[in-house]
């Protein structure tokens, strides 16, 4: 099973739940323009670039998490983001792997360009939809064995890690880092956002240095710059070390179906 179907049957829900019990801080229509203009553009670029067919799970998957996290007043803002979460994903490419997750990529260059007119949701669904949510999230890791499962693991061992330890430092009640720690977007971040196996290093120790990183950075951003949206700059900056990790520590790239791409390709034997 391609894992992709379980992400977008959990977002979908999440998404629907929101809106219509949750009073999410977005609309049908903004939601119904997000998915049309992803999936829209997903197309244009599928024929631009002469892929062989339409595949349009990615960009279902790009286009939920843009309704999710993605705020703002206009429309059109909320066209660009879409429009450069997946045409990103064509651009900016090395050796064979978009540079930057699509969703993260839409986030951060919207914030860069328009300040606080666009602006991220921190994602307090409150506790029955989010320990819901977490154990849809979980549920995906196990059943479609997800290979990259362990990159979800050491971010969260990481951050979590560095979250409690500057609580014990300070003296913080664990009630604090356990409210903070509660966060749809958080979810969003490990399980859908830094796991992607397209933006991912291919080996399982470059993985891991890879989490690790992000999970520090995220950390410092919030709690030695005191900035908001702490990981999505993290993930955005530490992306751009992802082909020096393919290089130190080389792996087989992932393929959507489930196995992993050969080092090389095998060379069909001559005709006699």
């Amino acid at each position: 099973m391609d894992p992709r179907i379980y992400q977008i049957a959990a977002l979908s829900g999440l998404l629907l739940f929101g809106l219509c019990r949750l009073n999410f801080e977005v609309t049908w229509a903004q939601a119904a323009l997000t998915m049309g203009v992803t999936l829209a553009t997903q197309w244009i670029c599928t024929r631009c670039f002469r892929l062989p067919a339409f595949d349009p799970k990615s960009s279902l998957i790009s286009g939920l998490s843009l309704c999710l996290l993605l705020r703002t007043s206009s429309p059109l803002w909320v066209i660009l983001a879409a429009v450069l979460a997946i045409g990103g994903k064509f651009v900016l490419r090395i050796n064979g792997k978009h540079l930057f997750n699509p969703t993260n990529f839409g986030l951060v260059a919207m914030m860069l360009l328009t300040g606080d007119e666009v602006w991220v949701s921190p994602g307090q669904w409150g506790n029955v939809a989010f320990f819901g949510f977490l154990l849809a999230c979980c549920g995906g890791l196990v059943v479609n064995r997800a290979a990259r499962s362990d990159v979800t693991f050491a971010f969260l061992i990481s951050y979590l890690g560095l979250v409690f330890g500057r609580s014990l430092w300070v003296g913080e009640p664990m009630a604090i880092p356990l409210h903070r720690l509660q966060s749809g977007a958080l979810l969003l971040f490990a399980f859908f956002m830094i796991s992607d196996p397209r933006t991912t290093p291919n080996s399982r120790l470059g993985r891991i240095v890879f989490a690790s990183l992000v999970a520090f950075g995220g950390w410092y951003v919030q709690f030695r710059l005191f900035r908001t949206n702490g990981l999505l700059w993290s993930l955005a900056l530490f992306s751009l070390t992802v082909p020096l990790i393919d290089l130190l520590f080389p792996g087989r790239p992932y393929s959507w179906s489930g196995k992993s791409l050969p080092f090389f390709r095998p060379i069909a034997p001559a005709a006699a």
